[in-house]
């Protein structure tokens, strides 16, 4: 008798944990994706004024063409 009560309470408490498992694999993988697309939609809106600083700063751009694109960004 204590055997077949041990064996129903142990399969529900492995019950009980694997659907809290999945629970908490299924939530891991949402949030991965939402953190995911988050980072990916900073990325692509950027300001063309920062664009345009970021251009700068790595040389493609001289400073001649800085002021006078910036110039016409700012009008």
């Amino acid at each position: 008798m204590w055997n077949h009560m041990f064996s129903i309470t142990n399969f529900s408490y492995m019950g009980i944990i694997m659907i809290i498992f999945w629970v908490l694999i299924v939530i891991g993988a949402v949030s991965l994706a939402q953190h995911t697309s988050a980072q990916s939609n900073s990325k692509g809106s950027k300001t063309p004024l920062a664009i345009l600083k970021s251009r700068y700063a790595r040389g493609e751009i001289d400073k001649k063409e800085f002021e006078s694109k910036k110039k016409d960004l700012s009008s």
